[in-house]
């Protein structure tokens, strides 16, 4: 699977270079600016790891760290900032913070810092099987299962389907599931979004989970737990 990866930063110079930088070594990823969004973002657990500016706009980069850890989502987070201070990095750490990393850095150090929670990642199993009441997703396996039922999905209907499950009853905004599930892909449009989510009911339908997935006029998807 490719990694996954949220980069946060309200330096647009420093976001293009970290996407750049990170897609050459073979990661997808997606860039956020501003503290509220990527608190949204982070919240799907749909990442497998976030790199997180502390100085941000809305929202610190301690106050996503921290919401994102109450929320119990055990997504690795690299904290980046120009603050060294002992207490800086004392006091991300005690928040939840997997690594910190001082501005200005080397990117051979944040890619090996990155890898480092990757693999670190993989031998916790992190996240690596999602539940909402009858469905089950495998994601290292990419295999999905209702009520003991396999489920045949592509890759993109899986990574959905993951983006959905992640955040379980609450709404996914088109946007949102844009950004996560096909990047920065720049041809892509929001109906896509809806193409895909059709295929996914459609198969979802098959094992007698049609009305898993949920349409909120106006608003986006969510997956319920124990849909009507």
């Amino acid at each position: 699977m490719v990694p996954r990866v949220l980069v946060v930063d309200d330096e647009p110079g420093v976001r293009a270079a970290l996407r750049r930088g990170l897609s050459a070594e073979g990661m997808e990823v997606t860039v956020s600016g501003d503290g509220t969004e990527a608190l949204r973002l982070a919240l799907t657990g749909a990442f497998d790891v976030v790199v997180l500016d502390v100085m941000l706009p809305g929202l610190s980069g301690y106050r996503v760290l921290e919401r994102v850890r109450e929320q119990d989502v055990t997504t690795p987070v690299l904290l980046i900032s120009a603050k060294n201070g002992e207490v800086d990095q004392a006091d991300g750490l005690d928040l939840g913070a997997d690594g910190y990393l001082v501005k200005p850095f080397s990117f051979l150090v944040l890619v090996a810092q990155v890898r480092a929670l990757l693999r670190r990642r993989d031998t916790a199993g992190r996240q690596a099987c999602l539940r909402v009441g009858e469905l089950e997703i495998d994601r290292a396996g990419r295999e999905v299962r209702w009520a003991g039922q396999p489920v045949a999905l592509s890759p993109r209907e899986h990574e959905l389907l993951v983006a959905l499950a992640s955040h379980p009853e609450s709404v996914v905004p088109k946007d949102d599931l844009l950004r996560m599930v096909w990047g920065e892909e720049q041809y892509v449009t929001r109906n896509v979004v809806e193409v895909y989510i059709g295929y996914l009911r459609r198969k979802l339908a098959a094992v007698g989970a049609g009305e898993l997935v949920q349409t909120v006029r106006g608003q986006g998807y969510r997956v319920c737990a124990h849909p009507a």
